[in-house]
């Protein structure tokens, strides 16, 4: 008899559209589990799939979205809909465990509704915490409106969190820092880092005619690119190009980011001393791709410190340094015409062996 999971999971938006739960379901799927995803609608989904994702449309204009988003604040309501649509597009199915994949408290509500309701597990897989930024800019960053009532709307979702994460079966996140951070709410929690699909994220010298120093995500107001654009000013040699992709400005298919970063010489990474346990996809990616990396400043935390056990490039607040590490990365391209990052220790952040450590876990929490 097959294995069914509920994934339910918050929206899948740019410019990665949740590479995390992608592979998982994928990998899933290949190991002869029957799957389905329930998510919120939010953005045209541009990858392919062989399992099915169903999207409850929330917000019908930007008007609707404002107000709802308020009464959510209010009284829960958008995950207390959710749950109401969600139950009566699953009555009569069977299911052998629930995982919620969220970056802070959407959807959690509802995977534990549905959990209690079908007397299954709930695993809870957390990718980001309000804590690990300042001032809940995660959350600011995507809703604009709530900037005046920030530390109101911060301490109403992780009150919502913590509520639901004490009664979670079993839990896993991103990096050691949340995993210590967590622990005080549920001890049964598990490292699993982000990482990246060995199928796209591969070492291949392509060499090409500019040195590019690339950036590929979203930038939030924690991150500055000061130091960068200070770098290569100083430097000022012209065939040293900063290679921008975001959401909004020349953001690139899911599908080319493992050729970009193959065709960039240094890949940067943006993040501060304020963050903590901040290790973003990207850094995996130019990793699997062993592209020399550059990630400033230096959070002083977990990033460094994976970025020393892997030999990853440099992480670092010191103008100096950064201009130093760029020219060396230069002058190897200007020999090879790219550069490679002899990086060790990675097999860890293969998202293959990572699937396999979701799978364990599934395993434990439903003896199946």
């Amino acid at each position: 008899m097959k294995k069914k999971i509920l994934v339910v999971a918050d929206a899948y938006g740019k410019p990665s559209f949740a590479p995390r739960l992608r592979f998982l379901c994928n990998y899933l799927v290949q190991q002869g589990y029957d799957l389905i995803v329930y998510t919120e609608k939010w953005q045209e989904l541009p990858f392919a799939r062989n399992y099915p994702i169903y999207e409850c449309v929330f917000y019908h204009n930007h008007w609707d979205w404002i107000i709802k988003s308020i009464w959510s604040l209010l009284s829960d309501w958008k995950n207390r809909y959710f749950s109401t649509w969600l139950q009566r597009s699953v009555t009569n199915e069977h299911f052998d465990l629930v995982l919620c994949t969220t970056f802070s408290t959407f959807p959690l509500r509802t995977a534990l509704d549905i959990a209690r309701a079908k007397h299954i597990p709930l695993i809870v897989d957390i990718r980001d915490l309000d804590e690990q930024v300042p001032n809940a800019q995660y959350q600011s960053h995507r809703s604009w409106w709530a900037r005046p009532f920030r530390n109101w709307y911060k301490r109403v979702n992780i009150r919502r969190r913590n509520a639901i994460l004490r009664q979670a079966d079993c839990i896993t996140t991103v990096s050691p820092w949340h995993v210590e951070f967590i622990r005080q709410f549920n001890p049964n929690v598990h490292l699993i880092y982000n990482g990246f699909d060995p199928k796209q994220f591969f070492y291949e010298a392509v060499p090409v005619s500019q040195f590019l120093i690339s950036y590929i995500g979203r930038i939030y107001e924690f991150q500055h690119k000061d130091l960068i654009e200070q770098a290569v000013r100083e430097l000022n040699i012209s065939d040293i190009v900063l290679n921008w992709h975001t959401p909004d400005y020349r953001s690139i298919p899911i599908t080319e980011v493992g050729n970009e970063i193959r065709r960039s010489s240094i890949m940067l990474v943006l993040t501060s001393t304020q963050t903590h346990g901040m290790m973003t996809t990207k850094f995996f990616e130019a990793l699997g791709c062993e592209k020399p990396i550059l990630c400033i400043p230096s959070d002083n935390g977990c990033l460094a410190q994976t970025m020393t056990m892997t030999n990853a490039g440099l992480a670092s607040e010191n103008i100096d340094e950064i201009k130093q590490f760029i020219l060396d990365k230069y002058n190897e391209w200007k020999q090879n015409g790219f550069t490679h990052q002899p990086v060790r220790n990675i097999e860890q952040f293969n998202r293959k062996n990572q699937a396999k450590q979701f799978e364990d876990l599934f395993c434990h929490s439903t003896r199946l």
